[in-house]
This record gives C-alpha cells, sequence and structure tokens, in this order.
C-alpha cells in the first residue's frame, strides 16, 4: 500500500478555498421564494388564536402557513432497530397540523416571501395567544427520575458485576462524588438550510445533512410518497457533529412550504433558529463512586446517571458507556435513568455519552489517586482491564499502556511535581492533568460501486457525507490502494442520495463501513482483472483493459432495491451480533496543562497532547485534524460551553454565539496529535474511527490541571472563575 496514511490533501479543498463549492443555502433554482419561522414564546399549551393579518400585508409575501391552512403531513414513524432511518425524526411533533405546543421555541408558522428580508419581517409581525398548561422545564429540579429502559437503541440502562455498593463501604480507600454537566446546543460553521422543489409528485431537497438516506426515507414517510420520488443532495455540509443527523423543523416546513405555494422554498435558519428548533446535548448529574485497596487497585466501581429527554423526543445517552470498558473493577455497577421534561429533545452531539460520561469518571480517578498518594498515570496502568470487565468479551485491540507510556514521555508528565499548587510559572499557578479517551467503534453496511476503465480513471460512487473531514479523500486512498492504482486515478462521487446508500456520518462508523465494502469491491474487479490479464498478460489493471479491448470494468457491493435493502438490514443485524460477541473502541489519552490566576480564577490552557489508537491512520494529516478538532471541542465544554433554561419559562436564555461562548484561536495553545497507527485486525484496513473519540477526556484533563494547580476540585461543568477563584 502506498496511498494509505499519506498525510494528502483533501480533494475537496481546492473547491472550498475558492468558493466554487455550493452549500445548501446556496443554491439557486429558478423561481426561489424564501420562508422564515415564528417561534412559539411557551413550553406547553394551545395556540387560541392566531394573527396573520398584518405579516400577509407585506410587500413580497406569498403565503403564511399555519396549522389552520398547511397542507397535510403524515406522522413521524416511530423507532425501530428494524429500520434505523427512524431514528431520523428529530421530535414526533407533526409541525402545523395542530394547536398544540410541546416546547417553547416550536415553529407555529413558516412565512414565504419573494425576498429574505420581507420573510423575515412578515414572521416578526405574526401574533399568537395562547393558553398555558403546566409545564416542566427544570432539570435541575426533576426527581426522581425513571429508570432507561433497557432496550434502548443506543446503549443498555444498566449492568453490573459482583455487589459494588457493599465492596464500596468495605474498600480501604473511596471516592463518591457527584458531577453535573450542562446542556450543550449545536453551533456547526454552517447553520442548518434546506432547499425544497416538487416537480410534479418528486421532491428534491438540498441540505445541511449528515444522514442522506435517513432523510430520504423520513421525507417520504411524511409526506406519503415512493421513496425513489425523493433526492435529497448535500455534496458539501459545513459541520454537523450530530446536530445535521436528524430532520429537524426546518427540513419539513421547506419542503411543506414548497408543496403548499408549488414554488422552490429556501428556509436557511438563523443562528437563533438553530438554538430553537434543533437538539443539543442533555445536562446531567453524576454519581461516580470508586473504591480501592491502599495500592490503588479498584474493588468498586459505580457510576449513575440522570438526563433528559424532551416529551416528545430524544434518545438516552450512553453515559456510563466508558465505565463498563476502561478499568478492572472487582465490582462494577452501571446505570443510567432519565427524566422527561416540556423541551426541545436532545439528539446526537459529538461522542453522545461518553464525551460527558469521561468527564465524570476521570474526574473521579484524579481525585482518587489523591486519596492513594499514587501518580494519575500510574493509578491507571494499575487498574488496566485483560478482557472487558463487566462481561469478559475479548478486546480486539487494547493499546491504552502504550498510549499511556508514548503521552507521558513526549509530554514530559516526569517533570509534574504532586502536590496541589507546587508549580508556578511567575505569578501564574501551572497544573497538569491526565484523563483516558474512549468510544466504542462499529461498522455498518454500506452499498458502494467501483468502476475501472481504460482510459486510465477510477469512480467510486457512494452516497456518503462530507462534513468537512476529508472522507472523500480518505476513501479515494483506500480505493487506490485496494486496486493498486495511483490515487490520483480516484474520483469519488458523493453526497447524493441516488447514490448507492451509505450510512450515517456519525458515530465514527462512516470511513471503516465504507472501507470494508470498497476492498470487497476491488477484490470482485480484481478477479475479473486477473481473467483479462491471463490472455493479455501484465498486471497494470488499465493496460490489462486496453490490451483486451475492453472499454470498463464494475463491481458493486449491495443493492437499493427493496430486496437489497432487506438483504442489508440482515447483514446489519448478523454483524451487530457477531460484534457483539467482541470488544472494540478506540482510545487514548489527554495530556493537558493550564496556567491559573491565583487572584481571578482566569484559566488559560498552554499545552495539549493527545495519544490516540484509532487503528489504522488511513490519512496523517485529516486524521489529526479529526482528533484536534474534538481536542477544540473538549476544551468549549470544560471551559465556556453551556446552554442557560430559563427554569421558569423552559426559554433558552443565550441563543446566539454573543452569549453562548464557543474556544475561539486565542484560547486554544498549539495541539499535539500522536497515532500509534497499529491495526485493529477484526475491521476492515484495520480502521476504528477517529471522529470522535479526540473529545473523550477532555473536560477531566482540564478540570484535572485545574485541581493540580490551584488544589480546587471543579465538578461542575463548565469551569468557570467563579468556581476556580471563588
Amino acid at each position: 500500500m502506498t496511498a494509505i496514511g499519506a498525510p494528502l490533501d483533501r480533494v475537496d479543498g481546492p473547491a472550498k478555498t475558492t468558493g466554487a463549492a455550493r452549500f445548501a443555502a446556496e443554491q439557486q433554482p429558478p423561481g426561489l421564494t424564501y420562508a422564515a419561522l415564528v417561534h412559539a414564546t411557551i413550553s406547553r399549551g394551545r395556540i387560541t388564536a392566531l394573527d396573520t393579518s398584518a405579516a400577509r400585508a407585506v410587500p413580497g409575501v406569498i403565503a403564511v402557513l399555519t396549522h389552520e391552512n398547511a397542507p397535510p403531513l403524515t406522522p413521524a414513524r416511530k423507532v425501530t432497530p428494524l429500520d434505523l432511518s427512524t431514528m431520523a425524526s428529530g421530535t414526533s411533533v407533526n409541525y402545523l397540523q395542530d394547536d398544540e405546543i410541546h416546547w417553547n421555541g416550536q415553529p407555529i408558522a413558516v412565512v414565504v416571501a419573494e425576498d429574505p428580508a420581507a420573510a423575515r419581517e412578515a414572521a416578526s409581525l405574526v401574533r399568537a395567544e395562547y393558553a398555558v398548561l403546566p409545564a416542566t422545564v427544570d432539570f435541575a429540579a426533576m426527581e426522581p427520575a425513571a429508570k432507561q429502559q433497557p432496550n434502548s437503541m443506543i446503549s443498555p440502562g444498566e449492568g453490573k458485576k459482583g455487589d459494588a455498593e457493599k465492596a464500596l463501604a468495605a474498600a480501604p480507600v473511596t471516592v463518591d462524588l457527584r458531577f453535573t454537566t450542562p446542556g450543550h446546543s449545536h453551533n456547526a460553521l454552517e447553520p442548518h438550510a434546506t432547499v425544497a422543489v416538487w416537480e410534479g409528485n418528486r421532491l428534491t431537497v438540498h441540505d445541511a445533512t449528515q444522514s442522506l438516506d435517513w432523510f430520504r426515507n423520513h421525507l417520504a414517510a411524511r409526506f406519503d410518497i415512493p421513496v425513489a420520488d425523493v433526492r435529497v443532495l448535500a455534496p458539501f455540509v459545513g459541520g454537523g457533529f450530530g446536530g445535521k443527523g436528524a430532520v429537524w423543523p426546518g427540513t419539513i416546513l421547506a419542503a411543506l412550504a414548497a408543496r403548499a405555494t408549488g414554488r422552490p422554498v429556501r428556509l436557511a435558519l438563523t443562528r437563533e433558529d438553530v438554538y430553537r428548533t434543533v437538539g443539543g446535548r442533555t445536562p446531567t448529574t453524576q454519581r461516580v463512586a470508586l473504591g480501592a485497596d491502599r495500592d490503588g487497585k479498584l474493588t468498586a466501581l459505580i457510576h449513575t446517571s440522570v438526563s433528559r429527554l424532551g416529551r416528545v423526543g430524544g434518545m438516552p445517552e450512553q453515559i456510563t458507556s466508558q465505565s463498563r470498558h476502561l478499568y478492572d473493577a472487582a465490582n462494577i455497577l452501571v446505570r443510567q435513568s432519565v427524566v422527561e421534561l416540556d423541551l426541545l429533545p436532545n439528539t446526537f452531539m459529538r461522542a453522545p455519552g461518553e464525551a460527558i460520561g469521561t468527564f465524570a469518571l476521570e474526574a473521579a480517578m484524579d481525585e482518587l489517586a489523591a486519596e492513594t498518594g499514587l501518580d494519575p498515570v500510574e493509578l491507571r496502568r494499575r487498574n488496566e482491564p485483560a478482557v472487558n470487565p463487566v462481561d469478559g468479551k475479548k478486546f480486539t485491540h487494547r493499546r491504552l499502556r502504550e498510549v499511556y507510556a508514548l503521552g507521558a514521555e513526549r509530554f514530559g508528565w516526569s517533570d509534574r511535581t504532586p502536590e496541589p499548587g507546587s508549580m508556578r510559572d511567575g505569578r501564574w499557578l501551572v497544573g497538569m492533568g491526565v484523563a483516558s479517551a474512549f468510544h466504542p467503534a462499529l461498522r455498518f453496511p454500506a452499498n458502494v460501486t467501483l468502476r475501472v476503465s481504460a482510459a486510465g480513471t477510477v469512480v467510486l460512487r457512494c452516497g456518503f457525507q462530507e462534513m468537512g473531514m476529508g472522507a472523500a479523500t480518505a476513501q479515494a486512498q483506500v480505493t487506490a490502494d485496494a486496486l493498486g492504482v495511483p490515487v490520483e486515478a480516484v474520483r469519488v462521487e458523493y453526497g447524493d442520495s441516488d447514490l448507492p446508500v451509505s450510512p450515517s456520518a456519525g458515530g465514527s462508523v462512516q470511513t471503516a463501513s465504507i472501507a470494508g465494502s470498497v476492498v470487497e469491491a476491488a477484490e470482485k474487479l480484481t478477479r475479473s482483472l486477473r481473467r483479462l490479464a491471463k490472455r493479455t498478460g501484465g498486471d497494470d489493471p488499465f493496460a490489462v483493459l486496453r490490451q483486451a479491448g475492453v472499454p470498463h470494468v464494475e463491481a458493486s457491493v449491495g443493492s437499493d432495491t427493496r430486496l437489497g435493502r432487506l438483504s442489508t438490514q440482515a447483514r446489519f443485524i448478523g454483524g451487530f451480533l457477531r460484534d457483539s460477541r467482541k470488544m472494540r473502541a478506540a482510545s487514548g489519552a489527554q495530556f493537558c496543562e493550564v496556567r491559573v490566576d491565583p487572584d481571578t480564577g482566569e484559566t488559560r490552557i498552554s499545552r495539549w497532547l493527545g495519544v490516540f489508537d484509532i487503528g489504522t491512520v488511513v490519512n496523517a494529516k485529516t486524521a489529526v485534524s479529526q482528533l484536534r478538532g474534538g481536542i477544540v471541542m473538549g476544551i468549549g465544554m470544560a471551559l465556556s460551553e453551556e446552554t442557560l433554561v430559563d427554569p421558569r419559562t423552559g426559554r433558552i436564555m443565550n441563543p446566539s454565539l454573543a452569549e453562548y461562548h464557543v474556544p475561539v484561536h486565542a484560547d486554544i495553545p498549539r495541539i499535539e496529535v500522536s497515532m500509534l497507527d497499529d491495526p485493529d485486525p477484526t475491521m476492515p484496513m484495520g480502521v476504528i474511527g477517529a471522529g470522535e473519540v479526540g473529545i473523550t477526556g477532555v473536560a477531566a484533563a482540564v478540570a484535572n490541571a485545574v485541581y493540580h494547580a490551584t488544589g480546587r476540585r471543579v465538578r461542575d461543568l463548565p469551569i468557570t472563575l467563579d468556581k476556580v477563584a471563588g
């Protein structure tokens, strides 16, 4: 192999840097109109009156759609593991079909106009009156929580080994701690946008989606048309992080408005619209209790959590996932509970569950290290398991010892003095913290078509999503090495639901899933080329085709027919059952250095090193970028990000980047990233996945470094000035 691992530039780089790339909101079909949303201002109740007269009088307004005049819409289907596309519904609300209000921000009208200014002005003039019903919106006041159902598609709600509570009570050394994390809102560089066009009964949607197939199936069901009559196009997506994995009101209402007006409609959400109508990360309360002997060997590990669902949607997060796998405790109890609130449902957000779950577990491990007098790295080494701790499954790939050894050496961990507050740089207190990173690895079926032409080109066709992570570049490299051709000869077609079906770009599954099918298709092509080569001689695939007088050969994996989809579903279930007998994950170690002002509590991250085991590194440049991006997002989670919900009204109080603080360049030091590049023998091309493991462990590493600098434990994110200096 010559292409795999090379730090190649992204094939979509020139289009994006020159402005040639066209995103969803930049599509301009003939006759385009513009839409704007009107949001409810209560959390629960009914609309008793809607005055749209002033809105309709605005010059250029074409229509004001409400529950009183909107076309019919089919309710969302219930989620079922037999059809993963049912997970695409952001909420269960049937928009503009009745007078019910389910959350503060729910769209109650959509205005369509000839220009965007007229649409926005008219939307601001719609007046609603409500019959307000009692609403439950304060997560902090919710007790008791209900146990998460054991049949969750995301993760089981409970797991146990031995009697952890009894072992905790008997342990010589214990910590029993409570952690909280706030809600987080999605802030992709490109806000959500949809351009919807109807041609008779056929619907074409340009959308900022990270799940083409799910979107297509969901839209077909909602508008009661055949799946074949829906086309979703998303060649470029300006970031997703999970927020664009579900179908939210904007997409549905754009298509509904286009059907009602008979004109193409563009609905580009404002930043505030995104906060009001697109779910984010759930807040949590977590308990982590650890018991150990005097040498630091864990005898008990307890991790319980409470998270939030919307009353009209959302899925539990796998908050205790890493606590099932990271440490070899003799007795383990993990349990997840949920509460339902009258709020916008939560949704996927980079490393759902593990991002916030590792904060609690890894901060607790740091506290146990202090109680036992052990170095935090040494404590983790002493509790490294040989097999999966809860169920005894074998690891397919586990390199955390090597990761920590490499990271400690490169970061200069031995220079750390153990006493909190013992390291200074002038007036700054200096602290060093560490935490484990973890994210499970999965693969899904992917359909692909590969064509090798005598003209010297290879075309890979697959309807996957490119959100800026370099997916097309990586698959070109996989294809090149699988066929033994130069990577420059490979062209990748993607971002169109008319192409062979791909899994969503989420869960760190896309690269490995598609690579497996590419390799399978390449093997089929290689067999065809070898048969031709027996007649012509040579091993260059292009030369073989030319000498044989054959213009091209093609091979496919999977089929998008109804029978093919059933076969794909069977492949998924079979693969899932096989994989359930093994434990496979990406892992890493996060090393952080902070400087803290002792008077103000100002915290600055001065150095960062992340060392990761993600299996085979397909592209050294894009993989580092992915991991570094996850770390940046984790730094935001640690120090500043927090969605503030008014506990009286359920209204988000900081729905803009002026008040919801994400990291900027001045907040981020140079982030060094190292990777083992050690293939997992059970995964296609040895790939595990890089998209999400980078954010895990980050918040804990920051909190642990702040403790080392100051002696103050912060167990409630974000780590703000008042919590450090107060």
